[in-house]
């Protein structure tokens, strides 16, 4: 899978929407080269289950504005590990301990494919 230009950009709006809502620890997984789940994971924290739910709710709003649905989401109920799937990039927005209990960010680190995003 080889990720274009509009899956970056959209990438790039994910990021920007997840830190409207202050998400925290907001990163990027290349993982087009190593899986064939997509092209990208964005990984991000919220600090309380109310918060990881309204990010994902001023996710998905911000998206369908732009003609983007998911195709499936899990873990709304709970709150604790919400995943997106946007087809090429997934999105997983953890509460703060849950994230550090399954740490998705050292599993698909080859060393060279996890950016830090900072909000600009």
């Amino acid at each position: 899978m080889t990720a274009t230009k509009e899956t970056y950009s959209t990438v790039c709006r994910i990021c920007q929407v997840l830190a409207e809502k202050q998400a925290t620890d907001i990163k990027i997984v290349e993982i087009g080269g190593i899986s064939n789940l997509g092209d990208y994971f964005i990984i991000c924290s919220g600090r309380s289950i109310p918060q990881v739910k309204a990010i994902f709710d001023h996710l998905e709003e911000e998206l369908e504005k732009q003609g983007k649905f998911a195709v499936r989401k899990e873990g709304y109920s709970e709150g604790r590990w919400i995943a997106v799937d946007y087809g090429e990039i997934i999105v997983h927005i953890f509460h703060k301990d849950t994230r550090e209990v399954y740490g998705l960010d050292n599993l698909w680190n080859n060393g060279s494919n996890v950016t830090d995003y900072k909000a600009e």
